[in-house]
Order: structure tokens, then sequence, then C-alpha cells
């Protein structure tokens, strides 16, 4: 039997574990990266001296090194750790922003629109604080990055600094055209950074099949610990740091480096992550036949596997998202940097939506320690948390549409 509520305020709760459906804003650790990490925590010394203790803890470091560079067709000298994500794609787009300045004046920035904020936020910082032009690419209705538009943006200007995009969308998990948009860059003399946090661990992820001159990761999003991510910046690629001290990395990333989170990532980053296609597939069908006027967003086919997305006419998202949680399962209404502020998607507006629509969103995203029986759980909830949600919704409005 379930416990009784002493909340009377809130519905009672399934006995059952809650259904963890939100991978996309971070995964558990895998247990081999976990114990690698618990492990390393007992090494002493810093990786930067050369006594002994110092080159066991050095061993650490390189050794994740090596493979987190493997796991993205990288060399390990291209491999520079930071704290994550957002520091990796902060140093990227400012590093290479500034370090194009040298010669002559650069301002011009290349970004699609609906990218991660951590993108959004770095390059208003530069427009707002150091001259920069922001030039924005529109998406096409599946959140596609509009090539043509890129093309006609590089061709108008010579003073392009640097274009960045998503590898692939957080938020409705289309995967954009990568090599066009750096050969389109390329032919252009233009550098070009991608932020492959959302598609690390979900497709193939190859630096150097890519072309690119900087690329973003994180290791929370493939199982290793929260608090490390790397960039891979090309041999040839020159970018201005960020944080200044011993310059332990190429003189790009200063500050003592973290051996045990760099020994987890590497086990994450080389451990094989299970394909969710199919579940996520099923989830997919489970939602149109449960909910009909559910609206899958994205694109259908070229999309990570992990993910779907959906709005729900007559819905909050917010509400769809507390009435599942209060029914135990976790879920998204989109990027977790900006969970808890009740306002539409930007990811949806730049795809055309209207904002009423784009406040019903949904993201589910499926990762290693999905079952059948969490999509399950998903599905049996759903139709509830959407009539009640569209209920509420409706009274919301009745006095508007009473005038």
């Amino acid at each position: 039997m379930p416990e009784k509520n002493d909340r009377p305020d809130q519905p009672d709760r399934p006995d059952r574990a809650p259904v963890y459906l939100d991978h996309a804003a971070t995964t558990p650790m895998l247990p081999e990266a976990l114990a690698a990490f618990t492990a390393a925590l007992g090494t002493v010394g810093n990786p930067s001296s050369i006594h002994s203790a110092g080159q066991r803890a050095k061993m650490l470091l390189e050794d994740g090194r090596a493979a987190v560079a493997r796991s993205l067709d990288a060399e390990p000298v291209e491999v520079v750790f930071t704290s994550g994500g957002t520091e990796s794609i902060n140093l990227a787009v400012k590093g290479m922003y500034w370090a194009r300045q040298q010669d002559r004046p650069r301002p011009r920035i290349v970004v699609p629109a609906g990218e991660h904020h951590a993108t959004v936020d770095t390059v208003e910082w530069l427009e707002r604080h150091e001259g920069a032009v922001v030039d924005v690419v529109p998406l096409d209705a599946q959140g596609r990055v509009d090539l043509a538009g890129l093309e006609a943006r590089l061709a108008a200007a010579d003073d392009v600094a640097l274009v960045t995009f998503l590898w692939a969308n957080n938020e409705v998990g289309t995967l954009q055209p990568v090599d066009r948009i750096v050969a389109l860059a390329h032919a252009a003399g233009v550098p070009v950074h991608s932020d492959a946090v959302a598609a690390y661990g979900q497709v193939p992820v190859s630096f150097r099949a890519s072309g690119l001159d900087a690329l973003s990761v994180s290791a929370h999003k493939v199982g290793g610990p929260v608090g490390i991510g790397a960039l891979v910046l090309g041999r040839g690629s020159t970018v201005e740091p960020l944080i200044h001290g011993g310059g332990q990395q190429r003189q790009v990333r200063s500050g003592t480096q973290d051996a045990p989170s760099a020994a987890a990532f590497g086990v994450a980053a080389g451990t094989p992550h299970a394909d969710v296609t199919a579940l996520r597939d099923r989830l997919v069908a489970g939602v149109v036949a449960a909910v009909p006027s559910a609206v899958l967003m994205g694109d259908p086919v070229d999309r990570l596997p992990g993910n779907a997305h959906f709005t729900f006419p007559g819905c909050e998202g917010d509400s769809l998202l507390f009435l599942l949680d209060a029914a135990g399962v976790a879920v998204s209404t989109g990027s977790a940097c900006q969970a808890g502020v009740p306002e539409a998607s930007h990811v949806l507006l730049a795809m055309g939506l209207d904002e009423q629509d784009a406040r019903g969103a949904l993201r589910i995203t499926l990762g290693h320690t999905s079952t059948e029986a969490d999509v399950d759980a998903f599905l049996a909830a759903l139709p509830d948390a959407v009539a009640r949600a569209g209920a509420a919704g409706m009274a919301s409005r009745a006095p508007l549409l009473g005038r």
C-alpha cells in the first residue's frame, strides 16, 4: 500500500521508485566511472609536481585525457579539461573572438537562433562589453540551421570572427548538418566552434572528421562526474585564455588539474552507451496514441536517439512537469539551465511557434538507466496530467474569454 501522504495540499505519490526521464539535464554516473572516481580520490599529488606522488596523479590525469580524446577522435594534446560545458563554450567563443582581433577588427559573430544559453549569454556579453556584432541565422520548423541564410551572412561580411553552433539541439534534439556548416565557414576563412554537449555519447562525434576548430563537451552528460568538461582545441587553433596562472594546459587554461574527475571522465567516455532509439520510438508512439493532440517537435528522424520533445496544446509545460513529478515521473520543459523561469522556449519561438504553443512543451530524455517500465509509467501518468493541466489552463483563461 502507498504511504499515507501527510501533505494534503499535494497528491499521493505511487509506492514505487521515481522514474527519471531527464537524462539530457544530467545522467547518473556509470558504476565504472563512480568506481574509478572514488578510487582516484585517494591519490595524493599535484599532477604538475615532478616527484613520484605528482607523477602518479599525472598518470591518472593523462590516461583520462587520452580516453576522452579517443572517444572524440582527437589527439590528447587537443583536449583541454575545464569545469564543464559552460566554461568550455565561454573559453571557445570568447577566446576565439579575442584571438581574431589581433591583426584587424573582426567584430561579427555568426550564431544560429535557438542555441543553448551558455552560447546565447556569452555572445550577448561580448556584444555589450566588447563591441561584438551578433549575426543570428534562422532555424527552420524542425530546428535545423538555415544553410542558405548562413552562406548569405558569410558572403556579406569580411569581418566575421567565428561561427558557433549546436551539434544537436539540446531541447528538440535535431541534428545539425555539421560538415556543411563547417565547409561554408571555412570557405569564407572563418573558424568554427560547436557545442556538442547534447550530442556527445548519443551519436558519433568525430573532431577529426568534422573539421571543426573547437568543440565543447561535458562529462556528466555521458555518465561521468559533474564539474569537469573539455574543450577540444585543434593544434592550429588559437584562443585567448579566460583564466590566467600557471598555464598548465597549453597556456589556454590555468589551474591545478582534477585528476580524479579526469580519470572518471575517461572511464565514462570509453564505456559503450546503450542505444535507446527503439525505446524512444516506443515512447513517441505511446504519447501520440495517448494524447492525439500532442505534437512531436524537431526532426522526426535526424534527432538524438534519447530525445522526445512534445508540445501539448492548451497546457502549460510547467503544470505538466509538476503533475508528472507528483506522479513520480521526472521530465523537463527544456534546458535545465532555464528551469523555474516561466517563459516560452526561445528554441521553439525560433522554430516559428507562437508563445502559447511554445509554453506547452515537455522534453522527455532517455539514458543508460532507462527501461520499458519507465516508459510505461510515464505513458500511464501522462493522460491525467494533460487533462488536469488543460483544465487549469482553461480556468485561468476563462475571465479573459468572458470579456
